[in-house]
């Protein structure tokens, strides 16, 4: 559930679903929250989807007091509700002293919270017909399972059927052996779930389908619209209240508001399905036709209704007032009040208001033509369009001020300079164009038009702009770090950024490029992706800039926009775009690719004094040696792992395609540096659990609450 909270739009690029069982993993009550999956083997190699059919991630881990045993054999799963995968369980571990018992820990966070554990057990050992393999399973001290005995190659998953508190937060599950067991316990895997407790039921499902369909009929873009809309209460929809007895039972809508919400045409008859409505307030609405009769005969709990200011005809239903004469306070207009005998027309100050407005219209032309008829001009005058936009914008005297006559220069570029600002005590960012510029107004529009429509938090933020004659400016969001290419060269003061940093920015940059494909109406080619033009916070948080050469694109029939000028950067710019004058949104999927091989290597994209002076060929020449570090960047100091390294490098050769249809599009590209960056995380993790638990004594491992599933993009 995405909550819009302000006027940024929540998206999703893609979404994939992977059906569990419906009889797995069943809790009492409330939902279940991950805490570990791990699977015991002294392998770094963490196991996921398509090995995992249901997309869990399994760690693996080895406490230094447990000894690894595995089998080349298959695993059976007769019931198939789990399915393990066989990586997973064709390890297992034994204690190194067969006659010490198995204990694992984990902490919740309070004492109150409640616990579920599932045990992956095979007894994957080959062992002398007359050896037993037999324990007791406790937990917090509590026999759970007594004796038990793994099956022969095939898995069984044991788990708390009833939801286990632990005091002080520590849980303490021991294997312990049985007196006629000759062979110590064993397990194979292990995961651990904490319940959620949902605070209350959803809303009413009636109440719910009425409120969502006045909000499409009539069009209601208000923020709080969305999701349930009486829970959580933090995120009640705005002009509602909501009749909460307990958390078992749905929340009723008891009051709506919708005053002075630009209603026009009749009652919404979908309200009367808001059965247990006391309040509704429709006032101050361009609502006309008939007040309905459902108002009184269908809303029997309505107990205050508000229809003033509107422009309702036709007489008020009696079963309305007779309901007015047993206590509900209605508020009418006084033209309601009086008709008698209504019929629907026209009131007559309408009809003479109509007439003088008709009047007005015809004596306007009249007035224009004659101007128009007067007026001849000595010479031809191209006038450039007029920007038709009021708010945001700035004198150029207010320019100048901010910028202290344009004191200090932060940057040069085909538009102009770049000068620092400050706005009520903020420092910005001012783009200012020069009158020898190489980019001109139509940029310059283009640019302000598209950013004051689109809002994402990895495209830079155009806080206003100048247009005053000549004189164009824009004034955005200061971005302290500088450009990615200045980091890359090493012009940042010799600032290196790591191989995490590299795939974060790398990620975000996608993601902007993403939403201007997908999330924009229409959507957009951005056509000048470059390292320059990829901007660095102060968290060296990514966005992407300058949109003077963007351009809308058609979906559905045609695959291509034709041309007559190329635009773009040296370089960057997209062979077939570039022969044929084709552009589509796998344009700027080439351009990626490019920044995306300076982001790995280092170079630059074009070099004369390298053999392949083109990044691409180099690249290429390098990739012949099947060596990663020949390409990787010697400035990284090999702090990377070949997993991910591989993964981003691939990735940057398939963006970079010759032919735009087998390139992937940035949803893909974005998905896929996300899956790079888990591989890298998810090793330091294991080296980091790998490290701990090797300093580790005694018999009790806990087990940290780290995550390797993907995180929200």
């Amino acid at each position: 559930c995405l909550v819009k909270t302000g006027t940024s739009t929540p998206l999703i690029s893609a979404l994939e679903l992977r059906p569990l069982p419906y009889d797995t993993y069943i809790t009492r009550t409330g939902s279940l929250k991950y805490v570990d999956r791990i699977y015991f083997s002294n392998s770094e190699k963490g196991v996921r989807y398509p090995e995992d059919v249901y997309d869990r991630a399994w760690s693996s881990v080895l406490p230094v007091e447990w000894t690894q045993i595995n089998t080349t054999l298959d695993v059976v799963d007769s019931h198939k509700d789990y399915n393990p995968p066989q990586d997973v369980i064709k390890t297992a571990a034994v204690p190194a002293n067969a006659s010490e018992p198995m204990t694992f820990s984990w902490t919740l966070d309070t004492s109150d919270d409640e616990t579920y554990a599932y045990l992956y057990m095979a007894d994957i050992q080959k062992v002398r017909n007359n050896d037993t393999r037999e324990f007791d399973i406790i937990a917090n001290g509590k026999v759970e399972f007594d004796p038990y005995s793994p099956m022969k190659f095939e898995v069984e998953v044991l788990f708390n059927r009833v939801p286990l508190k632990c005091e002080g937060g520590l849980c303490r599950v021991q294997l312990s052996r049985t007196r006629k067991s000759t062979l110590s316990p064993l397990m194979n895997a292990l995961e651990i779930f904490q319940v959620i407790e949902f605070p209350q039921s959803e809303t009413n499902q009636d109440d719910v389908s009425a409120m969502k369909n006045i909000r499409d009929t009539y069009g209601l873009n208000k923020i709080s619209w969305q999701g349930d809309p009486c829970v959580p209460k933090q995120f009640l929809w705005s002009g509602l209240r909501c009749n909460v007895i307990d958390v078992s039972t749905p929340p009723r809508i008891v009051a709506l508001d919708l005053s002075s919400s630009g209603l026009s045409g009749d009652i919404p008859p979908m309200i009367q399905n808001l059965t247990q409505l006391q309040e509704l307030d429709l006032s101050r609405n361009n609502l006309t036709g008939e007040v309905p009769e459902f108002l009184a005969k269908i809303l029997k709990s309505l107990v205050v209704l508000n229809l003033s200011g509107n422009k309702f005809s036709g007489r008020i239903p009696q079963a309305l007032l007779d309901r007015e004469k047993e206590g509900l306070k209605l508020t009418l207009d006084g033209y309601l009040r009086t008709c008698k005998s209504c019929k629907k027309k026209f009131p007559m100050a309408a009809v003479v208001g109509a007439s003088l407005s008709f009047v007005a219209i015809i004596i306007a032309v009249v007035v224009l033509v004659f101007i128009f008829k007067r007026k001849k001009p000595s010479t031809c005058k191209v006038k450039r369009p007029s920007l038709e936009l009021k708010n945001r914008r700035f004198t150029y005297s207010e320019v100048k001020n901010m910028t202290n006559h344009f004191q200090v220069v932060l940057g040069k570029g085909g538009f102009g300079v770049v000068c620092q600002g400050f706005l009520n005590n903020q420092q910005v960012a001012v783009k200012v164009l020069s009158q020898s510029s190489t980019q001109g107004y139509k940029e310059f529009k283009t640019e302000v038009e598209l950013l004051l429509r689109v809002h994402h938090v990895n495209l830079v933020s155009l806080i206003g702009y100048c247009d005053e004659g000549n004189d164009l400016a824009l004034i955005y969001e200061f971005m302290e770090n500088g450009n990615l290419k200045e980091h890359l060269s090493g012009e940042r003061d010799g600032s290196v950024l790591n191989w995490r940093s590299r795939l974060k920015i790398a990620i975000e940059s996608a993601l902007g490029i993403e939403y201007l494909h997908i999330g924009c109406k229409p959507p957009m080619v951005h056509r000048d992706v470059k390292s320059t033009n990829i901007l660095l916070g102060q968290h060296f948080e990514a966005k992407l800039a300058d949109f003077g050469l963007s351009r809308s694109f058609l979906v559905g029939s045609k695959n291509h926009i034709s041309t007559t000028n190329v635009a773009g950067t040296i370089g960057y710019l997209d062979p077939e775009y570039y022969q044929k004058n084709w552009l589509t949104e796998k344009s700027d999927v080439y351009s990626f690719g490019i920044v995306l091989l300076e982001i790995i290597t280092g170079q630059p994209v074009i070099d004369q004094s390298r053999e392949n002076s083109y990044i691409v060929e180099w690249a290429k020449s390098m990739l012949a040696n099947g060596d990663i570090e020949s390409i990787m960047d010697p400035k990284l100091q090999r702090e990377y792992d070949t997993g991910s390294s591989w993964k981003a490098v691939e990735l940057a050769v398939s963006c970079i395609n010759p032919s735009s249809t087998e390139r992937p599009n940035m949803t893909r590209v974005a998905h896929e540096l996300n899956e790079c960056l888990e591989v890298y995380e998810n090793l330091s993790k294991r080296r980091s659990q790998n490290a701990n638990s090797s300093k580790s004594t005694g018999h009790s491992i806990s087990f940290a609450s780290v995550s390797d599933t993907p995180s929200a993009r």
